[in-house]
C-alpha cells in the first residue's frame, strides 16, 4: 500500500470504529456483488434499504454512486458526506437487517473521480477513502461517458483499480460497462485489453446489455447473446476456458422500459437471463434499479420511481434473490 494509503486508511479506520457498524456476524458468505441490485438514494422516492431487505429474499444491496466534489475528493452523488449522512445510516440500517452493501462509482452523470483525479495513485486513495468509510467488502466501477470514451481516463482507473486490489486482498472489484448486443463494443473490448495488459483482472467483469439504439424486442434473448459474446472476449483476453469466462462476467439489466421506446425488460425477460446465468455460473447478476421495481400510477414509466409495466412491488428483486451463483 503505498504512503497516501496508508494514511487516508489510518484515518478512516479511526471514524470506522466509533461511526459505522460492521458487517453482521453470520452474513451469508456469497460474494456479495454476486446477487446485488443497485439502488440509488439520490433521487425520486427511494425504498429504505433495510425494508428492501424485510420486504424480500435479497440480501445484499448496490448504492449509488460516489463521485467527485472537486478535485478527488469523493462524495455521494458528489454533495453528500461519506460519514454523518443519510447513506451512512442506510448502509448501518442494511448490516444490521443482516445484510450487506457494495459501493458504486461513477454512473453516467456528473464528475467521475477517474477525471478529477490527476493520478492513479490519487484515484486509489480516493477509492480506499470510501473502502474505509464502510469496511466495505465489494465496490463496483460503473464506467460510462467520459471515464469510459477517454483513453488517459480508464488507464488511470484500470492502474488504481490494480493498486486497491493489491491493497485490499479479497475484495470484490465489478467493472459495469455499457454492452452492445454482440457485447462489448470497441471501447468495452479495449478496457479489457488494456486490463489485460497491465496484469489486472477484476472479480468480475459487468455487461449492461440495453439502450442498444436499434429496435429491440427480445429483451431476455438479446442479452444472453451479450453475455455470449463478453465471455468470448473475455476467455481471449485473459487465456481463459469458456467456462472460467463465464464464471468472471456479470450482467446488469434495466427492469420495465429502458432507455429507449423499443425496449422492455418483462420479469420472463429477466427470468430468461436468470436462468442463462444459473446455467453458466456467472460471477454477477444486477439490474438498474430497486427504486424502479414497482408498477407506475397509470403505467406511465418515470425513470426515478417505476419502470411501467404491470408487475408486482419488488418482481425483480425476489427473482434475483434465488440466485446463487
Amino acid at each position: 500500500m503505498s504512503g497516501s494509503l496508508r494514511v487516508i486508511g489510518a484515518w478512516c479506520a479511526v471514524l470506522v470504529v466509533s461511526a459505522l457498524a460492521a458487517p453482521a456476524a453470520g452474513a451469508s458468505t456469497q460474494p456479495v456483488e454476486l446477487a446485488a441490485p443497485y439502488e440509488y438514494l439520490g433521487w425520486g422516492n427511494p425504498q429504505p434499504p433495510a425494508s428492501v431487505l424485510s420486504e424480500t429474499g435479497i440480501h445484499d444491496l448496490t448504492l449509488a454512486f460516489v463521485l467527485s466534489h472537486g478535485n478527488c475528493d469523493p462524495r455521494w452523488d458528489g454533495s453528500r458526506p461519506l460519514l454523518g449522512g443519510p447513506d451512512q445510516a442506510a448502509i448501518i440500517a442494511l448490516r444490521a437487517a443482516g445484510g450487506d452493501v457494495a459501493v458504486s462509482f461513477g454512473g453516467w452523470s456528473g464528475r467521475k473521480l477517474g477525471g478529477a483525479c490527476r493520478s492513479a495513485a490519487a484515484l486509489a486513495g480516493a477509492y480506499q477513502k470510501v473502502i474505509d468509510a464502510y469496511s466495505l467488502e465489494a465496490i463496483d466501477i460503473d464506467i460510462e461517458h467520459t471515464e469510459f470514451t477517454s483513453s488517459r481516463t480508464r488507464a488511470r482507473v484500470l492502474a488504481a483499480l490494480k493498486l486497491i486490489g493489491a491493497a485490499n486482498p479479497g475484495l470484490e472489484i465489478s467493472i459495469t460497462m455499457p454492452g452492445g448486443e454482440e457485447g462489448p463494443e470497441a471501447t468495452g473490448r479495449t478496457l479489457i485489453a488494456e486490463a489485460a495488459a497491465i496484469a489486472f483482472a477484476p472479480s468480475v467483469w459487468t455487461v449492461m446489455p440495453f439502450d442498444f439504439g436499434a429496435p429491440r424486442t427480445d429483451m431476455g434473448d438479446a442479452s444472453v447473446r451479450a453475455l455470449e459474446g463478453t465471455a468470448a472476449v473475455l476467455a481471449a483476453a485473459y487465456h481463459l476456458s469458456t467456462a472460467a469466462a463465464y464464471e468472471r462476467i456479470g450482467v446488469s439489466s434495466m427492469n420495465g422500459h429502458t432507455d429507449e421506446a423499443s425496449e422492455l425488460v418483462e420479469p420472463a425477460d429477466f427470468q430468461r437471463i436468470l436462468a442463462f446465468a444459473e446455467a453458466h455460473h456467472l460471477g454477477r447478476v444486477s439490474f438498474w434499479a430497486v427504486n424502479r421495481d414497482r408498477p407506475c400510477e397509470g403505467l406511465k414509466p418515470s425513470g426515478e420511481a417505476c419502470d411501467g409495466i404491470v408487475q408486482t412491488p419488488f418482481a425483480f428483486t425476489d427473482l434475483l434473490a434465488a440466485y446463487h451463483g
